[in-house]
């Protein structure tokens, strides 16, 4: 019977720190819940197979790519989204 007692308590000191941590660290937004909206619309087409790619046209299958279109378009509209990540040269 203590074993269990102890596993419960661990498991609850464990919540808790996970808790605390996350309140401490991540508390401001990186992204509008504007721009939300923008990828959750984007995502809302690919499922329905209405979404293209601008470049060649063709029917959007993968939702990172849907995502990616929905940040273009929150960023294209002034919403707060952080800036693309640069690429490196080799």
């Amino acid at each position: 019977m203590a074993t269990t007692k102890r596993t419960h308590h661990t498991a609850a000191r464990k919540a808790a720190a996970k808790s605390s941590t996350a309140t401490k660290a991540g508390t401001r937004r990186k992204y509008s819940p504007k721009a939300s909206e923008f990828v959750e619309e984007e995502m809302k087409e690919m499922n329905e197979g209405k979404l293209k790619s601008g470049g060649s046209g063709k029917k959007v299958t993968n939702p990172k790519q849907a995502i990616a279109i929905g940040l273009s378009e929150a960023r294209k509209a002034g919403e707060k989204v952080p800036e693309r990540p640069t690429r490196k040269a080799a």
